[in-house]
């Protein structure tokens, strides 16, 4: 991430949390049962871009999964549940998507939409929820430029539970997906998300949390030489910190809390990008096998986390997930080790033209229905995928196949020259 992607990546954390912390009691706890109220809970946590950039180094598209010298890893369902708290149950959050968002915009928002456009104007959408002079100013802290914006936001928002509340949830929810949970790499918020927030009483029922998920891997999958990031960041850093413990990237500094991200900081490293991002991927080379750690929950509970409960039929299964304008499988056979199976010789998916929709069908010049479009992994995630099994006994044939199929793709450091297909298959 280049550190014009850091700043818009903190700013835009400190402009949702401020609109939400100057909502009125009643407008929170709306925001709270439809889900999102976990993320709001959160320190602000230090961008790590370094990090970012070594795990997507080694990100294989076809295989919508992490390729390490030790086998496949993939953030899954389990991990967005209890590292942010979202609801990975529920509804796919897919429907009609729209070549021109104009009407919608002007309907649901009251703010204007280019004719022929899906973007909302990004200065527009804030000072519609009272965040004017959005800037920091010149040595005023975090905490200072927080507690500024919120007091000046609070002065602008309903504080009464009337059509124009409804009308500030929506223009908030429009800020927070557009530019913190499913942030692109610019500054645009689309509007692809106004048809499920129509009727914001049915929010609260589709699976955010899947479809984040989606959106992670649709940022991964773009070029390893893309130095920003998309998307809620916190998530990736966290799941390397729980399962790469060794690479000492995280702070546990809150043990105890729920979610998971609450408990950790990005550990300060004030070397060089490029110095930063060469030791991480020769210490990802040579990260000691039996330090991996697959299964990072198997000591916690539930207490405190009433959103499992919903969400564990959906752990273990490998399943179609969906966002707007995006369908990418989980294909969490690939690493059975995290389920605490023995890895079995499995087929390495193969991309097709279907397995990942991608951005070129974002520009769609007409009304599409995804529903229809992509019905038959709609009623795959309805029927919450497919359970992963194995009989395997042992790795080592998963390994070999591994091995032969990655060969130099796994090694990422200039310093650590093996012999690939022996080096893995000796795990």
């Amino acid at each position: 991430m280049d550190l014009q992607g850091e700043m818009r990546a903190r700013v835009s954390w400190t402009l949702v949390l401020a609109a939400f912390l100057a909502f009125p009691p009643f407008q929170r706890e709306r925001v709270d049962e439809m889900g999102f109220g976990e993320i709001f809970r959160m320190e602000r946590m230090r961008v790590d871009p370094a990090l970012t950039q070594a795990l997507r180094s080694r990100w294989d598209k076809e295989a919508t999964a992490f390729v390490f010298p030790w086998g496949h890893m993939i953030p899954s369902l389990e991990d967005v549940s209890r590292i942010t708290g979202l609801r990975v149950y529920g509804r796919p959050v897919s429907g009609y998507t729209y070549p021109c968002y104009h009407e919608l915009a002007e309907q649901l928002l009251d703010l204007p939409v280019e004719h022929r456009s899906s973007l909302v104007p990004r200065v527009a959408l804030q000072e519609s929820l009272g965040l004017y002079k959005a800037g920091k100013n010149a040595g005023e802290s975090e905490d200072e430029y927080l507690e500024r914006l919120s007091r000046v936001n609070r002065r602008e928002l309903a504080s009464e539970p009337r059509p124009q509340a409804d009308l500030d949830l929506r223009r908030f929810l429009v800020l927070f997906l557009g530019r913190l949970l499913f942030a692109t790499r610019g500054n645009a918020v689309h509007c692809r998300f106004l048809p499920l927030l129509e009727d914001l009483g049915e929010v609260g029922g589709y699976a955010w949390g899947a479809a984040f998920l989606a959106h992670q891997f649709d940022g991964l999958s773009a070029s390893e030489w893309q130095t920003s990031t998309s998307g809620f960041y916190p998530f990736l850093q966290v799941w390397a910190y729980l399962h790469l413990l060794t690479l000492g990237r995280g702070d546990l500094t809150r043990p105890g809390l729920v979610p998971i991200a609450c408990r950790w900081d990005s550990r300060r490293d004030t070397r060089h990008l490029a110095d930063q991002l060469e030791r991480l991927q020769e210490a990802i080379d040579s990260y000691p096998y039996l330090d991996v750690v697959w299964q990072p929950y198997l000591g916690e509970g539930d207490e405190g986390q009433p959103w499992l409960v919903q969400a564990r039929p959906y752990f273990s299964r490998s399943v179609w997930l969906h966002a707007p304008n995006l369908m990418l499988p989980l294909h969490l056979h690939l690493c059975q080790c995290s389920l605490g199976l023995r890895q079995s010789v499995v087929e390495f998916p193969v991309r097709d033209c279907f397995c990942r929709l991608g951005r070129s069908f974002r520009g769609l010049h007409d009304t599409t229905d995804w529903r229809e479009r992509v019905r038959e992994q709609i009623e795959n995630w309805e029927r919450k995928g497919k359970a992963v099994k194995s009989d395997a006994t042992t790795d080592d044939a998963y390994l070999q196949a591994y091995a032969l199929k990655y060969r130099g793709k796994v090694y990422k450091s200039a310093r650590h020259q093996v012999d690939v297909a022996g080096e893995i298959a000796s795990l």
